[in-house]
């Protein structure tokens, strides 16, 4: 999906998937201190960075939609906390290395190469220690009306992600189904996959 997609996605004053933050991201949070550096490709409208933001995390969110980063600073202005944007292409972006504590990807659907290519980079980008937290769409969400890309090849599997993130010692990559509520686009019951991973320390 280009960025004119999202661009127009996002276009709009309501924020199209909520303002509230994912419940996967939420559930795992308590995995992240106050001060914590926490990188989120793909976010979008803002909010999970913004939500990580007020819970004093030190966020950078970069998606390719400015209209999307536009409507984050605006949530981050109105909770009252600033997070920093990148607006980048995340297969072209020049990713940090070893800088962040955490990066939280939430239902970023990328074609297969893009996937591997960006999901190495996450590993990269983590500090020792460093955790990804991510929740994608599953093939089975093709049964579904609650969300995601229409094309399996961009729906992911707990075996993709087990082999992108090589390197993290695996803490949880499960199957779930789970009842949406994020906003219009994401709005009941759905299939999804969560995984987190830790960078081990040496």
């Amino acid at each position: 999906m280009t960025r004119e997609f999202w661009d127009e996605r996002f276009g709009g004053e309501d924020y199209v998937y909520g303002t509230a933050p994912n419940a996967f991201l939420r559930a795992q949070a308590e995995r992240l201190a106050p001060g914590a550096r926490v990188l989120l490709p793909g976010d979008g409208e803002g909010r999970n960075g913004v939500w990580l933001a007020e819970r004093g995390m030190e966020v950078l969110s970069v998606d390719a939609s400015p209209v999307g980063l536009d409507k984050a600073r605006r949530l981050a202005a109105a909770r009252g906390v600033r997070i920093a944007t990148a607006c980048a292409d995340l297969t072209r972006w020049s990713w940090p290395v070893a800088a962040f504590d955490a990066v939280a990807v939430v239902f970023l659907h990328l074609p297969p190469e893009a996937r591997v290519v960006v999901h190495r980079r996450i590993v990269a980008a983590l500090r020792p220690g460093g955790a990804a937290i991510l929740e994608a769409f599953r093939p089975a969400q093709l049964d579904y009306a609650s969300g995601g890309p229409k094309d399996a090849a961009m729906l992911y599997t707990p075996e993709q992600l087990t082999a992108d993130f090589a390197g993290l010692d695996v803490r949880l990559c499960e199957e779930a189904l789970v009842d949406l509520d994020e906003g219009a686009f994401h709005a009941g019951a759905a299939a999804t996959v969560r995984f987190v991973g830790v960078k081990p320390e040496a």
